[in-house]
């Protein structure tokens, strides 16, 4: 044979060699040729071609008993298929590389240790010629050997990597995807070692992985080799960053979420011999993220230009170098997946009961199933498992899949979102909750139990059968009627799946969500820990502080980022953020919140709305609120962010709270900035014309106004059905509103419950001609038909 026969260094191959290096080498090739002046970082290496697997087997004679072991097999019948498997290995490992080709291989190793020094390490890694295709992944069918050094050592990974062309869960994966196995070869790229296992490693996807949103780069990290992410033994941090905003030039992280890191992968044993091995992170480690926010920018900066040259959705893997400092891509394939499903029905699970909550972690996909859970403590118990069982576990691997596929849902011990045990659950389109912590322990084993992903982010297990219904949705192409209809949201889980659902922007963000949910420390005992004066509060207080510097920075970052959330997944339409509107009562419930709180006989009338903002009370609070209001906007880029004051009772009241806004940053007009305010008071419509000079628009908050015009406690069982919004007082309050909007050139809207529990309310918006109203997710489809119908009629009439 040719000197050079088997060898193509990555800058000598790209994406159309394919078939003779396999997808994996193949992609590293065109991104070290195509991406690399753009600051894609990729190790350097060489691929040995898929030519060297058959001419080894030639050479040795090998395909006669290759055929021997493998036809007839039984894919279902699990020890058969150890047994072939193993046999089909043994052939391939005991062939050996012929001279000439183990000579080109040394060669190569020499090339790499002139550039990177005698001592380089390497990464061994597998690239089957039928891998990383737009539908099917073939992800971690194959070996990978990592931190090699030394002719023998490199001769011998080679060896080992091509047999296990032929692991168990290589074959099934093959039969399941009606690939012939002796027409799928193994290629092998060599390349430097990136020693992630000094710093960290992680999954990165140019989409998110749970809704299919495209405008967002998702990645998770841990410490140590991304063994442990890939196949879910830890618990990863997760990072968000919007692709509209980042390529506009704004340098903000979106979101992000701490894992608990408990173990990282390193190396262990002599020099020329290592081995991997999980150890404990340390604690201060485990409490701070493993990258920093100028790595995640350039992980995301990286992902859009892999998935611009590409021209679709990626799925990619990192590593940073913990002796050089930089990061590396060292793998990129297409997104199989969330990408190739298509938005024509949006489905929303719903339980109908509560139970004990067994586990918790986090939810995959966003399903209910219920089924008896099965405790598999290793392969040897897999045979336990019966289909239409919940699958609970450590944590799992390629081999397991068979069982997997009839499972009703997945619960892992360890893990995170792009974990093994995820990627599975997504392509099977059943719930998963990973990174349950002692889920093996407290999911008891042969019961009957409740897997929910359609919580948000946290995914729960609960004992029993829980009752539960799907809702289903369609969403298809129907035409935009001229009243505007936008969406009320508080929950930022949910914010890119509902961002689907036909719709001009949002009408209503509420805040208060976010600080219950995100942050539920009250902002004055983040600024004033010690005037709280439970023990056990001043503990959490500090629990949730580990990791910033203080209260203040530790409020504003959660917050714009919830918010930043809803407000990338509308992007570019507009979105209504209405500050705080938390009631004395429950401020009070929250963290810390009693030692802030007056005792209020009756809080819905009482220091609520824009009464707190500049008292002095609580205006340092509302300058937390106007800071992360103002890095959303500004560092984050989220421009299409207006913000609304609530419950405004007087001009006065009003003047003082703009000024308040423009003192800490938020200047009415400056950068674009509006400011709505909620009609929801009589005061608010009287004086509309007053209320109008000071704000761009209004939108009118039908459940107060009803409360207020009638003089009914909505919260009243007692008295309660009085309260209608239907009454002839309120729709002439809402007329003189959206006429007296009309008269001084502002916007209109409403976010209140009528539109979206009686039709004829919204047939009475559209004939006043309100700009917009602003609904519920379950009621923007069948609303919006409505109001097109009545749109049609009048359009019939004029």
């Amino acid at each position: 044979m040719a000197t050079n026969q088997f060898i193509r260094f990555f800058d000598q191959i790209s994406i159309g060699d394919v078939p003779l290096v396999g997808g994996k080498n193949a992609s590293l090739g065109e991104m070290v040729r195509k991406l690399s002046a753009q600051g894609v970082r990729v190790p350097n290496g060489f691929a040995i071609t898929a030519d060297a697997y058959r001419y080894m087997l030639d050479t040795a004679g090998a395909w006669g008993k290759l055929h021997e072991a493998l036809d007839g097999l039984n894919p279902d019948d699990m020890q058969d298929l150890a047994r072939r498997g193993q046999r089909a290995r043994e052939i391939i490992y005991g062939a050996g590389l012929p001279k000439d080709l183990a000579a080109e291989i040394i060669a190569a190793y020499r090339k790499l240790q002139a550039q990177y020094g005698e001592d380089v390490s390497l990464a061994v890694r597998s690239s089957a010629t039928a891998e990383d295709l737009p539908t099917a992944s073939f992800a971690g069918q194959q070996d990978t050997y990592l931190n090699i050094r030394g002719d023998e050592n490199l001769l011998d990974a080679c060896r080992r990597d091509f047999a296990s062309l032929f692991t168990d869960r290589a074959i099934h994966y093959r039969v399941d995807q009606r690939f012939d196995h002796f027409k799928v070869a193994l290629s092998i790229g060599v390349m430097k070692m990136v020693r992630s296992d000094l710093a960290a490693s992680g999954v990165m996807f140019s989409l998110d992985t749970e809704s299919g949103f495209r405008d967002v780069v998702f990645i998770t990290g841990a410490y140590g080799l991304g063994e442990n992410v890939v196949q879910g033994a830890v618990d990863p941090d997760e990072f968000y960053v919007h692709k509209p905003t980042f390529s506009a030039g704004h340098r903000a992280v979106l979101s992000r979420s701490p894992g608990d890191k408990a173990v990282k992968m390193v190396f262990v044993g002599g020099k020329a011999r290592q081995t991997t091995r999980n150890i404990a992170t340390p604690k201060a480690d485990r409490e701070r993220f493993c990258i920093t926010d100028a790595d995640v920018l350039e992980l995301a900066d990286a992902a859009i230009k892999v998935e611009q040259h590409y021209g679709h959705p990626m799925d990619m893997e990192w590593a940073k170098d913990g002796v050089d400092g930089k990061i590396y891509l060292v793998q990129a394939r297409p997104e199989t997946v969330a990408s190739q499903r298509r938005i024509t029905m949006i489905e929303n699970y719903v339980l109908d009961g509560r139970a004990d909550v067994l586990a918790t972690g986090r939810s995959v996909g966003e399903k209910i199933a219920s089924g008896q859970a099965r405790t598999i403590t290793d392969m040897a118990h897999l045979s336990d498992f019966k289909p239409g069982e919940v699958l609970v576990a450590d944590t799992t691997t390629p081999d397991w899949e068979p069982v997997m596929k009839t499972a009703a849902a997945i619960v892992t011990n360890r893990g995170g979102r792009t974990c093994h045990a995820a990627i599975i659950a997504r392509e099977l389109g059943i719930p998963a909750v990973v990174g349950a912590g002692n889920a093996t322990g407290a999911v008891p084993n042969g019961q009957m139990v409740t897997v929910s992903c359609a919580e948000g982010d946290n995914g729960k297990v609960y004992r029993g059968a829980v009752p539960f219904h799907a809702e289903k949705t369609e969403v298809g192409d129907i035409p935009r009627p001229a009243t505007g209809i936008m969406i009320n949201i508080g929950n930022p889980d949910i914010a890119f799946k509902t961002s689907f659902l036909p719709n001009d922007g949002v009408g209503l963000a509420r805040m208060e969500f976010v600080i219950n949910e995100s942050i539920k420390v009250h902002p004055m005992a983040l600024l004033y820990p010690e005037k709280v004066r439970n023990p056990g509060a001043r503990k959490t207080i500090d629990r949730l502080l580990r990791g910033y510097p203080n209260g203040e920075r530790f409020f504003v970052q959660r917050l714009s980022e919830g918010i930043g959330t809803i407000a990338a997944a509308f992007w570019p339409k507009p979105v209504v953020v209405r500050m705080s509107d938390f009631k004395s009562n429950e401020y009070a419930s929250l963290i810390g919140g009693a030692d802030f709180e007056p005792d209020e006989s009756n809080p819905m009338l009482g220091f609520r709305g824009a009464s707190r903002y500049a008292h002095p009370a609580y205006a340092e609070g509302f300058r937390l609120e106007c800071l992360a209001m103002k890095r959303v906007r500004e560092d984050m880029g989220l421009s299409n962010v207006i913000l609304m004051l609530p419950f405004v009772r007087r001009i006065k009241e009003a003047d003082e709270v703009l000024a308040k806004m423009a003192e800490y940053g938020l200047k009415r007009g400056v950068n674009g900035l509006q400011v709505y305010a909620m009609c929801e008071i009589p005061n608010n419509v009287i004086l509309i014309d007053q209320f109008a000079k000071r704000f761009d628009g209004l939108s009118i908050g039908s459940n107060d106004l009803t409360q207020l015009t009638l003089g009914v406690d909505r919260d009243s069982e007692i008295v309660a059905f009085d309260y209608d919004e239907r009454d002839d007082g309120v729709k002439e309050m809402i007329r003189l509103a959206v006429e007296g909007c009309r008269r001084n050139g502002i916007h209109s809207g409403l976010c209140g419950q009528a539109p979206s529990d009686y039709p004829e309310m919204a047939a009475y918006l559209v004939e006043l001609g309100i700009d917009t109203m602003s609904l519920n997710p379950d009621t923007v489809i069948p609303t919006t038909q409505h109001v097109l119908a009545v749109e049609k009629a009048r359009n019939k009439k004029g």
